[in-house]
C-alpha cells in the first residue's frame, strides 16, 4: 500500500487530507487511519472552512457533505481533478422525548421545521458553515420560515456536531443530528423524532484537488478509499443494528 500512496520517498511528506467534524466523531475517520498506510496528516473542521482551504491548495484530498458549497467553491472554480461519490448518512431532527412541537407526527423535514418554528420550541443550529448547518438552512428555506437572529428559542453552538448536541440536550431543544455521530453519544436524553425523509440524506465525496502538488498520491488515495476503506465503514452500524453509512454509486471522475 506504501507503494499505492505513493509516499515512500525518504523525505516525502504525507498526504493532506481535509475533512470534517461528522467524519471524525461518527467514527468513519477512526477505520480510515486504521487502514491507511501511511496515515494522511488530517485537518478536521466544518466543510465550508474545509473546502476553502482546498481551493486555495492548501489540502490535496478533501471529504465534505455540502453539495452546493462544493460546487461553488470546488467543482465550478475548477479546483477538482477527481469527484468520488464515497459514502451517504442520514439526518434525524431530535428533540425532548415529551416533543411540545410534535415534530413526530411530521409528514415531511420541511413540516417538522414549521412545527417546531410555530410553537416556538427551542432549537439549537451549529451555525458554522458546516454541511449540518448548510442542510439546516436548506430545510428552514423548504418550510418557509426565516429563523430569527439567535437568541431567544433559536440558538446557535457555533461548534462542532458532538458539542451542539450536548447543548441541544441541556436545552430540551430541537437539533438537526448525523445519526452516525449521534449513535457515538449514548448518554443523550434526546430521542430522534423524525427521519423519515429522502431530504435527510447526507451525501459525502472525496475529491482529489487539481492544484495538489501530489496528485498521483491523491488519485491513489482516493482509488484506494474506494476500493479498500469504503467497505470497513460500511460495516458501522447503529444502536437498531441497521448501516450507519450506505455506498453511493458511482465511481471517481473528472466533473469538467
Amino acid at each position: 500500500m506504501c507503494g499505492a500512496l505513493a509516499a515512500c520517498t525518504t523525505g516525502e511528506r504525507p498526504l493532506r487530507l481535509g475533512t470534517t467534524f461528522t467524519v471524525e466523531q461518527s467514527g468513519a475517520l477512526a477505520v480510515l487511519d486504521s487502514l491507511a498506510q501511511p496515515v494522511p496528516a488530517t485537518v478536521i473542521g466544518p466543510s465550508g472552512q474545509i473546502l476553502a482551504a482546498a481551493a486555495r491548495g492548501d489540502l490535496d484530498v478533501v471529504i465534505t457533505h455540502a453539495p452546493s458549497l462544493e460546487r461553488r467553491l470546488l467543482i465550478e472554480p475548477g479546483h477538482v481533478l477527481l469527484a468520488c461519490p464515497f459514502l451517504a448518512s442520514r439526518f434525524a431532527i431530535v428533540g425532548p422525548a415529551a416533543d411540545p412541537a410534535h415534530v413526530a407526527a411530521a409528514a415531511r423535514a420541511a413540516d417538522a421545521f414549521r412545527r417546531i418554528a410555530a410553537a416556538a420550541g427551542p432549537f439549537v443550529s451549529r451555525g458554522d458553515s458546516s454541511g449540518t448547518h448548510v442542510k439546516e438552512l436548506a430545510l428552514w428555506d423548504a418550510a418557509g420560515v426565516r429563523p430569527p437572529p439567535p437568541g431567544g428559542w433559536y440558538l446557535q453552538a457555533g461548534a462542532d456536531q458532538a458539542t451542539t448536541l450536548h447543548l441541544a440536550d441541556e436545552r430540551n431543544a430541537y437539533a438537526l443530528a448525523d445519526l452516525p455521530t449521534l449513535a457515538k453519544l449514548g448518554s443523550l436524553r434526546l430521542r430522534v423524532l423524525f427521519a423519515a425523509d429522502t431530504t435527510l440524506t447526507n451525501p459525502y465525496t472525496l475529491y482529489v484537488v487539481r492544484e495538489s502538488p501530489r496528485r498521483a498520491a491523491g488519485e491513489a488515495f482516493a482509488q484506494w478509499a474506494m476500493d479498500s476503506a469504503r467497505p470497513s465503514i460500511l460495516d458501522l452500524r447503529l444502536p437498531d443494528g441497521t448501516p450507519a453509512f450506505v455506498a453511493r454509486p458511482g465511481g471517481c471522475t473528472d466533473p469538467r
